[in-house]
């Protein structure tokens, strides 16, 4: 069973239909006990990190959260699950995030055409071709992104895959059993799905 976890405000539904039309059991996890049963668990996120860390403490659902990845729990963090990851984050004045991997959430810098938020679809260059979630799948390949603020790691060897939008930023991370992205797999078509469906086989 997959737990997708509930921290208050989250894109969780897309989240939840995209592992359902694949046919597996999931269950929204709003409270530790769930979190515990969990054979893999999913962190959709949308929204401010602040917000997302407050209603992980509220929930009693950060340290269960902590555990179940240092237990060896497959992880798939999405966008903001991605992001909340590191250190600390820039985003509303300023936040500390989990602290699992070293590194700053930082803002877009500002460039000509450059819009921000970055919404829409752009590629993702595969830094490590034998990252499970990528198996079956072409570098390069589109995947649909929204968000404001890009991951920053010194940690190098934890890119999985790489994405340029006015700066080249870490899209894609894998540590051990923890796989994370910046982009949407639940809104990227066949791409996306294909990298769910690739989770599903860890």
């Amino acid at each position: 069973m997959i737990a997708i976890i509930d921290y208050g405000s989250g894109n969780l539904k897309s989240v939840y239909n995209a592992f359902v039309h694949l046919g597996e059991e999931v269950k929204v996890c709003e409270d530790a006990s769930s979190l515990k049963s969990a054979a893999k668990i999913v962190f959709p996120g949308v929204g401010s990190s602040k917000d997302a860390m407050a209603g992980l403490a509220e929930r009693g659902l950060m340290e269960p959260l902590k555990d179940g990845i240092k237990s060896g729990k497959p992880f798939l963090g999405i966008c903001l699950g991605l992001q909340l990851l590191f250190e600390r984050s820039e985003e509303a004045g300023g936040c500390d995030c989990l602290g699992l991997v070293s590194g700053d959430v930082k803002l877009f810098p500002a460039a000509d055409g450059m819009k921000v938020p970055q919404i829409g679809w752009n590629t993702v260059n595969v830094k490590k071709k034998e990252c499970p979630i990528f198996a079956g799948l072409d570098d390069e390949s589109y995947f649909y992104f929204v968000h404001s603020y890009y991951c920053d790691t010194p940690e190098e060897e934890l890119t999985a895959g790489e994405t340029e939008y006015s700066v080249t930023y870490t899209s894609a991370l894998w540590k051990d059993n923890v796989y994370a992205v910046q982009f949407h797999p639940e809104r990227s078509q066949k791409n996306g799905l294909k990298v769910l469906e690739n989770f599903l086989k860890l």
